[in-house]
């Protein structure tokens, strides 16, 4: 079927086309075949560059008989070998009253006009199947998986800190922050959409339900990012005190937002949960060491007066970000939370 439709096609078309494809294919075979040593493919890209080859040969010849036309040239600009036959001499006619005017020559296609014009359609498809993918939104099957969205909590009731606790935002007002269609992309892997998005109201451990602390979580393949707000009294500058005597490492200080900030890392933890069949009830395993997690806590204000923004990036495979990734989520974040009232 395409040789069929590239024979329909004017020389002048045809062939540049021929040429450029053979002389892309031929090259970009040979370059791969010698980047990974291997025979076939390179024999196959000798076969496109002497096919280009020819074809070159083929439009050089037309070219020159076009330039110095001859009686057996073709309508196609290639010369013919068959041999000219003497024509008889005309004989000399009566001169006539009227001699009819001469018809006008038809203007033969501009050859260089047509092959340009075969090269920029042949470049416009390419682009179009190149850039085709990256415009128009890709479906698997007639579906396109969609992003988690953060599920409703307008029916869980509170904990008491948050009533006490001026301009504390819940869970769910921190995932529909958190969770936003350039996460993936800050993180580095703009391919991925997120699997999962929650977000939960609690407290903070040991505080006996006094301190409000709201988190979010969302999980993309590569990483999970867990953002939480402690309402509490510590501020960093003490943080950074207990990181001394502490288990974090690579623990750095630095200013988000104009607000006194510092990073820190630290392993998370793991620990399995084996259903029992039967009734005999579930066994839980020992709590061990995760991978490594890493944490830019900011300050809830630029005074540095209690409180603090726990960002936090992992992944199970063990690789983080760059700690880029976590300032640009930061400043992407946290502009959207209300700040801390005294």
């Amino acid at each position: 079927m395409l040789g069929f439709l590239l024979r329909l096609l004017p020389f002048w078309v045809r062939e540049p086309l021929l040429i450029v494809v053979g002389s892309v294919f031929g090259v970009r075979i040979s370059y791969l075949a010698l980047r990974d040593d291997a025979w076939v493919p390179a024999g196959i890209g000798v076969v496109f560059l002497v096919f280009t080859a020819v074809r070159v040969h083929t439009v050089a010849r037309a070219l020159r008989a076009r330039r110095h036309p001859s009686p057996a040239a073709t309508e196609d600009g290639t010369v013919s070998d068959a041999v000219v036959q003497p024509q008889p001499q005309p004989q000399p006619q009566p001169p006539a009253a009227q001699r009819p005017a001469p018809a006008a020559p038809e203007k033969e296609p501009n050859a260089w006009g047509q092959a340009l014009a075969a090269v920029a359609l042949f470049a416009a498809l390419g682009a179009a199947l190149w850039l085709g993918p990256r415009l128009l939104p890709s479906d698997d099957d007639g579906t396109r998986s969609q992003s988690a969205s953060c599920s409703s909590g307008e029916a869980e009731e509170l904990p008491s800190a948050y009533k006490k606790t001026t301009r504390a935002v819940t869970g769910d007002e921190l995932c529909k922050v958190l969770n936003r269609s350039d996460l993936a992309q800050l993180l580095g892997t703009p391919a991925e959409t997120a699997t999962v998005a929650t977000g939960t109201s609690n407290t903070a451990p040991l505080t006996d339900g006094k301190v409000a602390r709201p988190e979010a979580e969302v999980q993309f393949d590569t990483y999970t990012v867990n953002v939480s707000v402690t309402y509490n009294k510590l501020s960093i500058a003490q943080s950074v005190k207990l990181m001394k005597f502490g288990q974090e490492t690579d623990v750095r200080t630095l200013t988000v937002l104009g607000r006194p900030a510092v990073l820190s890392s630290d392993h998370t933890m793991k620990f399995e949960i084996s259903l029992g069949s039967g009734g005999t009830g579930g066994t839980g395993g020992p709590v061990e060491q995760g991978p490594l997690a890493r944490t830019l806590s900011v300050a809830l204000d630029a005074k540095d007066r209690g409180g603090y923004y726990d960002i936090t990036v992992w992944s199970t495979s063990g690789a983080l970000p760059d700690d880029s990734a976590l300032l640009d989520i930061a400043e992407k974040v946290l502009p959207a939370l209300p700040e801390r009232t005294v």
